[in-house]
C-alpha cells in the first residue's frame, strides 16, 4: 500500500469515527429524552417501549464498538439486527393504535408518538448501516485504528460518549427493574412495582 492509499484510509477511518460517534450521541439523546418524559411526566414505559429501549441500547453497543475499535462488519451487523428488532417492536405498537378514534399510548412529540419516532429512528439506522458499509468498504479490509492510536480529541470524545452510554444503559436497567420488578411487565404501567422510596 502506498502513502496516498494509507492517507485515504486514515481519512476514511476518521470520517467513520465521527459518523459513528454522532450516531451514538443520537442514541444517547433518544434514551435521555425517554428518561426525561418518564421522570418528569411520569410516563412509564410499556413492554413494547422497553423492547424499543433495549433495541436502541443494542444498536448503541454496535456504534460504541465502531468508535472504540474501528469499523467492522460485525459491529454493523449488531446495529442492523438491533434496528430490525426495534422496528418490529415499534411497528407492532403503531399497528396496535392505528384504529380510528385511538389516541395512542403516551404523549406526543411534534405530533408523533414516541413509538412512531422509534420506528423512524430504526429505519434511519438501517439506512445508516447500508451507507456506512459502502463508505467503510476500503477501511474494513485495512488494519483498524484502535482508540489508543487515535488523536487526543477523538480519544476524549470517545471516552465521554462511551461513559455517557454506559451510564444511560445502567439507568435503563434500573428503570426496567423498577417498572417490571423481576417478572412480567404490566401492559399499561401506572406505578413503579419496585421503589427505592416509600
Amino acid at each position: 500500500m502506498d502513502y496516498s492509499s494509507r492517507s485515504q484510509s486514515a481519512a476514511g477511518q476518521g470520517l467513520s469515527f465521527w459518523l459513528n460517534a454522532l450516531a451514538l450521541a443520537a442514541v444517547c439523546g433518544s434514551l435521555l429524552e425517554a428518561f426525561y418524559w418518564q421522570i418528569f411526566f411520569n410516563e412509564l414505559p410499556c413492554p413494547l417501549c422497553q423492547l424499543q429501549r433495549v433495541a436502541l441500547t443494542l444498536a448503541g453497543i454496535g456504534m460504541m464498538l465502531n468508535v472504540r475499535f474501528g469499523a467492522s462488519p460485525v459491529h454493523y451487523a449488531i446495529i442492523l439486527a438491533s434496528a430490525l428488532g426495534g422496528a418490529t417492536a415499534s411497528g407492532r405498537q403503531i399497528l396496535l393504535h392505528i384504529a380510528p378514534g385511538d389516541t395512542g399510548y403516551g404523549s406526543t412529540l411534534f405530533g408523533l408518538h414516541f413509538y412512531t419516532w422509534g420506528f423512524i429512528s430504526f429505519v434511519v439506522m438501517m439506512v445508516f448501516c447500508a451507507v456506512m458499509l459502502c463508505l467503510d468498504r476500503n477501511q474494513l479490509s485495512a488494519p483498524r485504528v484502535q482508540l489508543s492510536s487515535a488523536s487526543r480529541v477523538n480519544k476524549r470524545i470517545a471516552t465521554l460518549l462511551i461513559g455517557l452510554f454506559f451510564l444511560i444503559t445502567a439507568a435503563n436497567l434500573i428503570s426496567a427493574i423498577m417498572v417490571c420488578q423481576f417478572g412480567s411487565c404490566p401492559d399499561n404501567p401506572t406505578q413503579y412495582l419496585w421503589k427505592f422510596w416509600p
